[in-house]
């Protein structure tokens, strides 16, 4: 085992995770759509927050449990459904299921994914969420939900803001691929990462293997703007998640609600959760980021079903901001996944203690020993968003 003591912060395992990924990877992970507006104030906007902090109470025996779906958690997140997390580190779906599950928290596989549904259970790694793009292909679609059901995923999360793909730019320019395709850019940039290219000459793992062998008359695997564009279906309604729903069966996440009365039509047509969600700002930009919205969905269905968010969250204490706004659960994207291109397995679990520590010591400033107990209470008023919408 790495002594990763060092590494102190999120921002330690990103710089650590830049040098080691090939930039057309590493740039999927980072960089949102057109100005990247929205991609920067998901962070931006939790600076004016703030803290009250108590003193002279009990710190003692704090906890951060939890529960996400009826499973008891260590705390309150979750891993989000990363593509092209198997090319950041070879088998890197694996890697990081393993080291959520270790940690006490749920892992969710992207249909995107290098690694397969298939995989995964091979691996041991059970219970994990699936995660679903509605296709075009409907036979398929549903072929995936029956494959998610035999490797006992115990929840089906949809991602309902993808429909088109969002304009991004960075994508587009390093000719985003996997396998990487071998042009000159590309070799020169490679010729940089050995210890990655060798990780993968051990490794048979290289395209989206949940849609390879699997999906029919697709022309280029390799893109996901040209699968995006081919098997993406525009069209999806809400009729649509009912029937995805009843095909199920199981406990339904909604992924990608900005808005409240989509939030009040997603408990109608019977999700068990949702998540305040704006893809990371890789989709639309110039739309408002996920803390802002989430008060105005709090109120709207917060007693109605789980509300969790995701997008920013490079830090324990904004972590902990989001419960106090009445975020039930917190999806973890990117500070996972520079853990995982860092140092695989072992930076996944250092990125997920660092938040850890971090949420669980600003609870105890704050004057609390267990996550129940916050509100909105340990935020000093007028600094943090109240509803917009409405």
């Amino acid at each position: 085992m790495r002594d990763l003591s060092k590494m102190t912060n999120i921002e330690d395992l990103r710089v650590k995770c830049y040098s080691n990924v090939p930039k057309m990877f590493y740039e999927y992970v980072d960089t949102g759509s057109w100005s990247q507006s929205t991609y920067r104030e998901n962070v931006t906007d939790f600076d004016p927050i703030k803290f009250r902090q108590k003193i002279l109470v009990d710190m003692d025996n704090r906890t951060l449990e939890t529960k996400l779906l009826g499973q008891t958690v260590k705390f309150p997140a979750m891993t989000a459904p990363v593509g092209f997390m198997g090319m950041m580190w070879a088998d890197g779906e694996i890697h990081m299921a393993r080291a959520a599950q270790k940690f006490g928290i749920p892992f969710t596989l992207s249909t995107m994914s290098i690694c397969s549904i298939e995989d995964l259970a091979e691996a041991g790694i059970e219970p994990f969420w699936f995660q679903l793009y509605v296709m075009r292909d409907r036979k398929f679609m549903k072929d995936l939900i029956r494959r998610a059901k035999e490797a006992k995923c115990s929840a089906l999360m949809v991602t309902v803001d993808l429909q088109v793909l969002g304009n991004r730019h960075r994508d587009i320019k390093n000719g985003l691929s996997a396998p990487p395709k071998f042009t000159i850019p590309n070799l020169i940039n490679l010729s940089t990462k050995i210890p990655w290219g060798l990780r993968y000459l051990k490794n048979r793992r290289w395209t989206f293997r949940n849609i390879a062998g699997h999906a029919e008359n697709v022309s280029d695997l390799s893109s996901l703007s040209s699968w995006t564009k081919e098997q993406f279906d525009p069209s999806l309604s809400w009729e649509d998640i009912a029937e995805i729903k009843e095909l199920w069966g199981g406990p339904l996440i909604l992924k990608g609600i900005m808005l409240p009365e989509d939030a009040e039509q997603a408990v109608k047509y019977g999700a068990d959760s949702i998540i305040v969600s704006n893809h990371g700002g890789r989709q639309m930009d110039d739309t408002v980021s996920t803390i802002k919205a989430l008060p105005d969905i709090v109120s709207a269905v917060g007693s109605q079903t789980e509300v969790w968010i995701d997008s920013g969250f490079y830090s324990g204490q904004n972590m902990l901001k989001a419960w106090a706004m009445g975020a039930r659960g917190i999806m973890l994207g990117r500070a996972p996944v520079y853990g995982l291109g860092a140092y695989g397995e072992e930076g996944v679990t250092r990125a997920l203690q660092i938040l850890y520590d971090e949420m669980d010591t600003t609870m105890a400033f704050a004057g609390h020993r267990n996550i129940q107990d916050v509100d909105s209470s340990i935020l000093v008023p007028g600094t943090y968003p109240t509803p917009i919408y409405r």
